[in-house]
């Protein structure tokens, strides 16, 4: 099992077409055997201690394997969407790892 953390900044205004992004994009992470585990959006309590600007968003999504996780990134559907993204997001991080 693969699992992706992302951490995800948006452009100011984005949250209208960011959130119309992931209802579209979030339901087809099972038809490549993923898994959205956690979906959060870490508040200013929420932080303890920061040495970079906090995200808007964190996801973390399981996938069985590399090739799953690629073939969901090429989806056509997805693609077709993709703008929603493009114009919503600042930038992101996305850190892969397995369990230990």
């Amino acid at each position: 099992m693969i699992y992706f953390t992302q951490l995800i900044y948006l452009k100011p205004g984005g949250e209208d077409a960011f959130q119309e992004f992931e209802s579209l994009a979030i339901p087809l992470i099972p038809k490549y055997n993923g898994t959205l585990l956690l979906r959060l959006r870490p508040g200013d309590e929420a932080i303890i201690e920061k040495n970079m600007d906090a995200p808007y968003e964190v996801h973390l999504v399981s996938f069985p394997s590399d090739a799953d996780f690629q073939n969901f990134m090429k989806d056509p559907e997805r693609k077709k969407f993709l703008h929603l993204k493009e114009n919503s997001i600042e930038s992101s991080i996305l850190i892969k790892g397995t369990k230990l």
